[in-house]
């Protein structure tokens, strides 16, 4: 079994999580502060969001955008790696985003993941006038994204003739300091994403709860088979929300911490939310499914209790329960 991978996001604003930080300065120090202590207490990655909108509805209200984000962090950290949940494949040029990762992961010293998606937040694309293609044709784009970003990291100069984009002898140098950092594609899309997925990318990132992540599974498996991929190359990975407290009834009390004000049984039925030894009991279910790769937003932003209990009394218990 591929090893199992932990990591969680760090605050940067999208959720609302920052709002009672008046200065955003003070909100950037919370987010440098959560990301050394994510290294600090071993996990493997951090991860941002690719976001300029807050949800669940836009309200001016500081989101720190996902690249300068990550650039910065690079530069407080050592070690862990730095992923992005996900890209938005049409807010960039495909030859500027393989010159930035590229950059990322040199100035890193080799911590790039690069994750990918094909976007979805209309009021995003609206406000900053990006077209907002059909799912389709956003897809499809993402899927030359990949081949125009990994083209570009591996060839001298390269070039590339395709549906939505050409390009004519573009160099990307310094080229990334790893062989190739992970491509990680982000969707649950049955017909098209999965089949990028299983075609194009080293990591999948899909979520449900555990019946509806099965399914995407065997959903994937098929992919591979149809294109001669072995499955268990691709790592599948789950981003949910978390939420973790010592006991059941401080749970309880708190109600749901949804985003999007999902009813607390429901919240609770698709994510991580409990006491330290249920969520190390979901997340085994998961692993059982095959999923290795474990990225939750921790829903208490701005405080580290929930992060603090992951590392410290999650992740050992399921690596024992595991093996």
């Amino acid at each position: 079994m591929t090893a199992l991978s932990f990591g969680v996001f760090i605050p940067q604003g999208w959720k609302m999580e920052l709002v009672a930080i008046p200065d955003p300065r003070e909100k950037w120090a919370k987010s440098v502060e959560v990301a050394q202590l994510a290294e600090d207490l071993g996990f493997d990655s951090i991860w941002v969001y690719d976001h300029v909108h807050n949800v669940p509805k836009p309200a001016q209200e500081t989101v720190f955008e996902c690249w300068t984000t990550l650039a910065a962090i690079s530069q407080r950290t050592e070690r862990i790696m730095l992923g992005q949940m996900v890209g938005c494949a049409p807010y960039r040029n495909p030859a500027l985003l393989a010159k930035i990762t590229a950059n990322i992961d040199v100035i890193s010293n080799g911590r790039l993941i690069w994750g990918i998606g094909a976007g979805w937040y209309r009021s995003e694309f609206a406000g900053y006038g990006y077209p907002f293609e059909s799912p389709a044709d956003r897809i499809r784009a993402m899927a030359e994204t990949v081949e125009i970003v990994t083209g570009m990291w591996r060839e001298p100069s390269f070039s590339y003739t395709g549906r939505y984009f050409t390009l004519d002898r573009a160099q990307c140098d310094p080229k990334p300091l790893q062989d190739r950092p992970q491509v990680l594609i982000g969707g649950g899309g049955e017909q098209l994403t999965l089949r990028a997925v299983a075609r194009l990318a080293d990591a999948a990132n899909f979520g449900g709860k555990p019946h509806e992540f099965a399914a995407k599974c065997e959903v994937l498996k098929k992919h591979c088979s149809d294109l001669g991929r072995d499955y268990d190359t691709i790592a599948k990975t789950w981003s949910p929300e978390i939420h973790i407290r010592e006991t059941e009834k401080e749970i309880v009390d708190g109600g749901s911490r949804s985003t999007f004000g999902e009813e607390f049984d429901s919240w609770r039925g698709g994510n991580l939310v409990g006491t330290p030894e249920q969520v190390a009991e979901r997340i085994v279910e998961y692993v059982r499914l095959g999923c290795t790769g474990f990225y939750p937003w921790c829903s208490d932003y701005p405080e580290t209790t929930t992060m603090t209990l992951f590392a410290e009394k999650v992740i050992p218990e399921v690596r024992r329960a595991v093996g």
